[in-house]
């Protein structure tokens, strides 16, 4: 059987920004809404880190 190695990469189907959270949705296997919802609730109760971590996080995990 063919052992694909799992990597995280950004998704470019199913993006709303950057792909990021889909991504990260597809790597753990989990919808990408709720990483988008638990992202979203660490920005505003984090007072705008999870800002700076989707931004770092853009720039560096690679397209798919």
């Amino acid at each position: 059987m063919y052992n694909k190695e799992k990597r995280l990469v950004k998704s470019a189907s199913n993006r709303m920004i950057c792909g990021v959270c889909a991504g990260i949705g597809e790597y753990f296997n989990l919808d990408p809404t709720l990483i988008r919802l638990l992202w979203a609730i660490l920005t505003f109760c984090g007072i705008g880190s999870g800002l700076l971590v989707y931004i770092i996080a853009a720039v560096v995990i690679p397209e798919e």
